[in-house]
């Protein structure tokens, strides 16, 4: 049976923060991971930007039809655009597949008043670490630019809904992480 499945490469990564299966290891050719700042939104947010020259790791799963009102919701700072032809996964029967990417003309650099979540990027490197590993996590750093965002801690009090409880193993590998970019980490 043919079916309709999103490319998650964020949050969507972490099975924790949704309900869509099966899921299944996928990868991206032709985007590259953002960290990105919009005119409308208070906060950061990934998104994935057009680059022929860029490869990303990400999780694919089945959206039933009446599923999708939801997910665009979800996703609505995001367009939502047909990746099909450019994602390599071993799943069989998938007919559409979409990515979310925030429109590149709305994309402004980023600024210490849009700083990006902790609780947010815990999700998605707990994410990369179950389905990856670290060396996977580790390409997730790699393949991701604008890491001159600034870093809100929130993981106290969590802002993100759909924050996690991280195990210490992957808070060390986050914190390691923020330390190795040389983060700007803000309370």
């Amino acid at each position: 049976m043919s079916e309709a499945y999103f490319f998650g490469y964020g949050s969507l990564v972490n099975r924790n923060t949704h309900g869509y299966a099966p899921c299944h290891t996928a990868r991206a050719t032709g985007w590259r991971r953002t960290w990105a700042r919009m005119a409308d939104r208070p906060l950061a947010i990934l998104t994935v930007v057009p680059d022929p020259d860029s490869e990303i790791e990400g999780l694919i799963a089945p959206v039933p039809p009446e599923g999708w009102a939801l997910l665009d919701l979800r996703e609505a700072a995001y367009l939502r655009r047909d990746a099909l032809p450019c994602v390599s996964h071993a799943c069989d029967g998938v007919a559409q597949l979409a990515i979310y990417a925030v429109d590149p003309a709305l994309i402004l650099p980023p600024d210490a008043g849009h700083p990006l979540l902790l609780s947010y990027l815990d999700v998605v490197l707990q994410g990369y670490l179950r389905e990856y590993g670290p060396a996977g996590a580790e390409r997730f750093l790699d393949t991701t630019t604008g890491w001159a965002t600034p870093v809100l801690d929130d993981r106290a009090q969590p802002v993100y809904p759909r924050a996690q409880t991280l195990t210490a193993e992957e808070r060390a590998f986050v914190d390691d992480a923020l330390v190795r970019l040389g983060a700007r980490i803000t309370a």
